[in-house]
């Protein structure tokens, strides 16, 4: 789907992570994104996620509590892939973020990033994925800058912020019509990040 990250709902409840629960999830999440872009989220039925995946209630209710326990999960699924991408790779630049990945993804999905702020779930999107991003950032910063100074709470202030700040230009960047290119876009992010990083 699209992604997503911690918020301050209850916790939902744990998944099985075998092939047939995970294929379950994607029915589920794939019919929601879809019915998103076809109406406001607030009149979508648990019901018709189910006739649309071809999903059982009782199947629905073995992994989620309902409808917005779905969508937090499916957004959560896809910020902790993208997150957690550079190290999974194992990078060795001096990337602290995916930026180029995410922003080429938005692109190919822009119309559900419309649907998404018409639905009015942008916001609970956007606070799930700064969350996964501070911590992956966080992560880089550590490993990318084992002498500093700076202290482990300090870190983590610093990568919140630079979360934060991706967000806010990839927000920027849709909003202006996504004209330059995700490298570009990319580049300006972490020409950011590293003239903060090395003035602090």
């Amino acid at each position: 789907m699209y992604g997503k990250a911690k918020s301050a709902a209850a916790p939902r409840k744990a998944r099985k992570p075998d092939r047939r629960a995970r294929r379950t999830r994607n029915l589920l999440g794939d019919a929601l994104v879809e019915l998103i872009r076809e109406k406001p989220f607030a009149e979508i039925t648990v019901q018709q996620v189910l006739d649309r995946a071809r999903v059982s209630r009782s199947t629905f209710y073995a992994h989620y509590r309902d409808k917005n326990d779905l969508f937090l999960g499916d957004v959560e699924d896809f910020f902790e892939m993208m997150a957690t991408q550079l190290t999974r790779s194992g990078e060795l630049s001096k990337r602290v973020a995916p930026v180029r990945e995410l922003f080429e993804h938005i692109a190919q999905v822009r119309d559900f990033y419309a649907a998404l702020v018409t639905s009015g779930k942008i916001h609970d999107t956007i606070e799930l994925g700064q969350g996964h991003f501070a911590r992956s950032i966080e992560q880089r910063l550590s490993k990318l800058c084992p002498t500093s100074q700076t202290t482990s709470k300090q870190r983590a202030a610093i990568a919140y912020s630079l979360a934060g700040s991706l967000l806010s230009l990839l927000s920027w960047w849709i909003d202006h019509g996504m004209k330059a290119s995700p490298e570009e876009m990319d580049d300006i992010y972490h020409r950011m990040v590293w003239s903060g990083v090395s003035a602090g």
